[in-house]
């Protein structure tokens, strides 16, 4: 190991960040994460678990409101093939 890089601690190994897509739904961000407004503001989620609007109707964007259910709001998850 080069003498700039430190080695990885096992708890910094641990804390990952995840984004996962739902079917016709949000995506979920799990992890250490910093949201910020497009001017650069962070923004507090207040959870270390958040869904993140894809629909782009949700009325607490960038955050998932649960309107993209009444809005029939259609796109893939994750799973598909390529």
């Amino acid at each position: 190991m080069s003498p700039d890089r430190k080695a990885e601690t096992p708890a910094a190994a641990e804390v990952r960040t995840t984004i996962t897509s739902y079917e016709d739904g949000p995506l979920l961000v799990r992890g250490d994460f910093e949201l910020r407004t497009h001017s650069g503001e962070v923004i507090n989620p207040g959870r270390a678990t958040v869904a993140l609007c894809r629909c782009g109707l949700s009325l607490i964007k960038p955050l998932c409101d649960g309107t993209h259910k009444s809005a029939k709001f259609h796109a893939s998850g994750g799973d598909r093939e390529r």
